[in-house]
């Protein structure tokens, strides 16, 4: 496999995509969104089938994780909609936990630069672990923090889909050469 083999590069961004998704679900665990949490399950599982299908000549599972590469895209580009809200979606609703919880993303409490500050509601002292919070200070709202994650998801996911249809071209090319 030469260093700028279309293999090569599979591989390189099968790597770099399962680390990005790795990081991806770690954060979306600390939010409990589960959906995200779910559909970085499965991204991960078809990274690890593509880099395997790369590794051993398997264009199988090449057309596996380029099928799986364009529905990540048309998640992504949904995630970016729904913290943008573009089409009547809305940050604030529970799409992302199923409706199972209130919460939301990590990033929005703990996000760079953010001070949280908790505050007990006025009058009725409040059930144990719920309080007022605000959030001040951010460099950067968490909406973008989260479209940034997508974009770049959608970028290595292009980026593999065209390395994937090249690299079962070649196999394609290389399995005819071996027949005759």
């Amino acid at each position: 496999m030469g260093c700028c083999s279309g293999r090569c590069m599979m591989v390189f961004l099968c790597t770099l995509q399962l680390l990005t998704a790795l990081e991806r679900q770690i954060f979306d665990f600390l939010g409990y969104q589960w959906a995200p949490i779910l559909g970085n399950f499965l991204h991960i599982v078809i990274l690890i089938l593509g880099l395997s299908g790369t590794l051993q000549y398997r264009s199988r599972f090449l057309l596996v994780y380029s099928i799986w590469a364009a529905v990540w895209i048309v998640w992504n580009v949904f995630i970016i909609c729904f913290y943008l809200e573009v089409g009547g979606l809305t940050k604030d609703s529970d799409v992302m936990t199923f409706g199972i919880s209130m919460h939301r993303s990590w990033w929005r409490e703990n996000g760079p630069g953010c001070v949280r500050d908790e505050a007990p509601p006025p009058g009725v002292p409040p059930p144990e672990g719920h309080a007022y919070v605000s959030i001040t200070g951010c460099m950067l709202e968490f909406k973008y923090l989260e479209v940034m994650h997508s974009a770049v998801s959608i970028l290595l996911s292009l980026l593999g889909f065209v390395c994937a249809c090249y690299v079962i071209s070649t196999f394609a090319e290389e399995e005819e050469r071996c027949k005759y």
